[in-house]
């Protein structure tokens, strides 16, 4: 077997494994110590080269479930921007901006994704979506809550995968700004309040928020207010599986 040329293939299709293997292989060879012999070396590299090769399967299941998200956000302001009288001139700047960015996180996925992107799928939306203003900032405002909830909620997939980890973080923090944003035009606080999102939990973290040291008479609202809860892909593909 010829290992070096087996990693080196790795390579070109995860530019991370060689790192990972490194770690997974010393790891492993530690805890056998001087009890391993040369011959077993393979099968240990193979052992690592599964976990890797596991680990980065999950991560572009992450990445494409993301780009999923993203290109019914970039179809959703596109369209909201083609119909003709939706958008009020005093914020069409605002949508035209946020539909740039959501073009870019869109690029930003298919490229990293490269051949595993998968293509754009037909969306559909609730009638009055693009007909109604008032229905169209209140779509966006729970796209937007959803995305931030979304990557989130899948930080653990990718921290084994410092590319895609880095452009998840990358967009997430630009749609949080997004969806402080559209709650301004939707007459909202910029935060999350329990009244208009699925923040309700107050153990985040796996701490009940409400045990802490130098909590007492803080309400559950502001507790949920501080925090963004992460949302499962269960969770997000129920809210999304209306426009799917």
């Amino acid at each position: 077997m010829d290992l070096i040329k087996l990693i080196s293939d790795i390579e070109q299709v995860d530019a991370d494994a060689s790192e990972r293997l490194s770690f997974y292989t010393r790891r492993k060879l530690f805890k056998l110590g001087s009890r391993v012999a040369a011959a077993a070396i393979p099968t240990i590299v193979a052992g690592s080269l599964n976990e890797v090769l596991a680990q980065s399967s999950a991560a572009v299941e992450v990445a494409k479930y993301a780009l999923t998200l993203e290109y019914l956000e970039d179809d959703f302001y596109q369209k909201g921007l083609a119909a003709s009288g939706l958008i009020p001139s005093s914020d069409r700047t605002i949508f035209s901006q946020i539909s740039k960015h959501e073009t870019a996180h869109v690029a930003l996925l298919q490229s990293a994704l490269g051949a595993s992107a998968q293509a754009k799928p037909t969306f559909k939306y609730p009638t009055g979506t693009f007909t109604s203003y008032q229905t169209f900032v209140a779509t966006a405002r729970i796209l937007e809550d959803t995305g931030v909830a979304a990557y989130k909620g899948q930080a653990g997939a990718l921290i084994n995968d410092k590319n895609l980890l880095q452009v998840a973080l990358q967009i997430h923090s630009v749609e949080a700004r997004h969806a402080s944003e559209i709650r301004r035009l939707a007459g909202l606080k910029g935060w999350v309040s329990d009244s208009v999102s699925t923040n309700s939990s107050l153990t985040q973290g796996g701490v009940n928020l409400k045990t802490l040291p130098n909590t007492t008479g803080i309400s559950d609202d502001n507790f949920r207010a501080a925090f963004d809860e992460p949302l499962t892909s269960a969770q997000v593909l129920a809210i999304a599986a209306p426009f799917l």
